[in-house]
């Protein structure tokens, strides 16, 4: 994937820090929007990790710092609850404008309730997915409920938010009394999933089946079973991207693979010199394949090189050959192993005779098999390796023909 450093401009005038994250094609099907948590930025470890794991679906995925936090501009009091709704707006509203609607948005924590009030506001909203979320928006108050008496009329006072200082005034704190969130998402009418975990310290578990009861269906919930509030652990984050992924599939029409005119040939390859550098795109039928090269020659490796993809097919072949020939011998061959490397070397290095020195290509393929096999019977499968159709396609003559259409 590749993130774009974006600054979107909110209603009150302050730029805010923005990261677009795409597919490795950057061909996104759809976009969307990440709202981070209380107190926190878009370069939190699990936004990072549950935006990238969006865009291994297919989406275009936004994550930005609320006013006052991250790199945003702005004051922290001004990123009060109704402040990140209307930062939601403003950056839905960039990338209409700049790029395409986005249809999904995805809160964590307090950015799950913002995003439950932006939904119900944006009509291009098509479902909505929260991750450790309140039922109520004045949950958060009990984080610096210990300091809520110093705020007094029109002043502003330090207090601490998990162990960070912050300065609040009275306005920041009465702003989240103002929503009322269960008639909210009870109005809501769009699909929404519900991700929480268990033991969650920050956000009781109780939140999720509250927000489950008041909302209609179609409504899904998946528990975040082990996970900390913050995801901190990789592997909950990335779980919870994948959920995300899979789950919203159902509500969005499936983006066929759009097969470019082979004029009657088997695969097509296609770079458009004008938007991509290396980046090209290779179709069939029924799949389609992303080739690159790497950053180290100018690439931007978005996918394997033209020659990884050689091999990876040379691999393929060898496998699946070895396989139909112990299945037909009845041997216990369970698993293959096909290392394969690629260089040039000088005809005399491998003793070869030419009219002239030259450096030739030179392949190697190791091959591991696992099961209950004699020395005997793995030198036949190493001969059998060798009969694959592309290796012998590779190191036969081959006769190329190209002409020019169009």
């Amino acid at each position: 994937m590749k993130s774009t450093k974006l600054k979107i401009q909110n209603q009150k005038g302050h730029n805010l820090n923005a990261y677009l994250e795409l597919p490795a094609n950057q061909k996104p099907h759809y976009y969307a929007i990440f709202a981070h948590c209380f107190t926190c930025s878009s370069s939190l470890n699990a936004v990072k990790n549950i935006s990238r794991t969006l865009t291994t679906h297919g989406f275009g995925v936004v994550r930005f710092d609320f006013t006052g936090l991250g790199r945003s501009e702005g004051e922290f009091a001004e990123s009060h609850f109704s402040g990140n709704v209307e930062d939601l707006v403003s950056v839905h509203e960039y990338m209409k404008t700049n790029f395409e609607v986005p249809s999904l948005l995805v809160g964590h924590s307090l950015g799950g309730a913002a995003v439950l009030v932006a939904a119900s506001q944006l009509k291009d909203i098509k479902a909505v997915a929260t991750i450790g979320a309140p039922a109520t928006v004045s949950h958060v108050k009990h984080l610096f409920s210990h300091d809520i008496h110093k705020v007094q009329e029109d002043a502003d006072v330090q207090v601490n938010i998990g162990g960070r200082p912050f300065v609040i005034n009275k306005d920041f704190v009465s702003d989240f009394d103002k929503t009322d969130l269960p008639a909210i998402v009870k109005n809501l009418r769009k699909p929404l999933l519900i991700l929480h975990s268990p033991i969650d310290a920050i956000v009781g578990i109780e939140n999720a089946k509250q927000l489950y009861v008041n909302a209609h269906h179609p409504k899904s919930f998946v528990s975040l079973d082990n996970a900390d509030h913050l995801l901190m652990n990789e592997r909950d984050s990335r779980y919870a991207g994948n959920m995300i992924g899979s789950w919203v599939e159902r509500y969005f029409p499936k983006q066929e693979n759009t097969m470019l005119d082979t004029e009657g040939e088997q695969l097509i390859g296609h770079l458009n010199l004008v938007e991509d550098n290396f980046t090209t795109k290779i179709q069939m039928k029924n799949h389609s394949l992303i080739a690159d090269e790497p950053i180290s020659v100018g690439g931007d490796d978005f996918g394997p090189s033209p020659y990884q993809l050689l091999y990876a097919g040379l691999a393929a072949c060898t496998t699946m050959t070895l396989k139909m020939y112990a299945n037909r011998k009845g041997w216990d061959l369970q698993e293959v192993f096909v290392y394969i490397s690629h260089s040039k070397k000088k005809n005399t290095e491998l003793g070869i005779e030419l009219e002239k020195p030259a450096r030739v290509d030179f392949i190697t393929k190791k091959l591991k098999f696992i099961g209950n096999l004699s020395d005997e019977q793995k030198q036949r499968l190493k001969e059998i390796a060798a009969k694959c159709p592309v290796h012998k396609t590779l190191a036969g003559n081959v006769v190329f023909e190209s002409e020019v259409i169009g």
